[in-house]
């Protein structure tokens, strides 16, 4: 795995807020290898988000922003949804 994905594993592993520690970087490091350079990316961006907004976007208390839909975020609602339901 090379550098660049490692960091991405670290970071979404060390968010801040122990849930969002779980759910994105769970879902990251499950996938950091098959991703591709586009959605490294896009996972680097989804990064930057405030981690309460993207428990808000998980958990659907909050509607997920028009920027993220169709997107890597929708790959990691349905790794969620699958995590969570077994």
């Amino acid at each position: 795995m090379d550098d660049r994905r490692k960091r991405l594993i670290y970071r979404a592993m060390h968010r801040g807020t122990k849930e969002t520690d779980l759910i994105v970087g769970g879902y990251i490091t499950a996938v950091a290898a098959d991703l591709t350079e586009a959605q490294v990316s896009e996972a680097e961006v989804l990064l930057e988000e405030n981690d309460l907004d993207i428990l808000d976007w998980v958990l659907g208390r909050q509607p997920v922003p028009a920027r993220w839909q169709g997107t890597i975020f929708d790959d990691l609602l349905a790794y969620e949804k699958v995590r969570t339901a077994t």
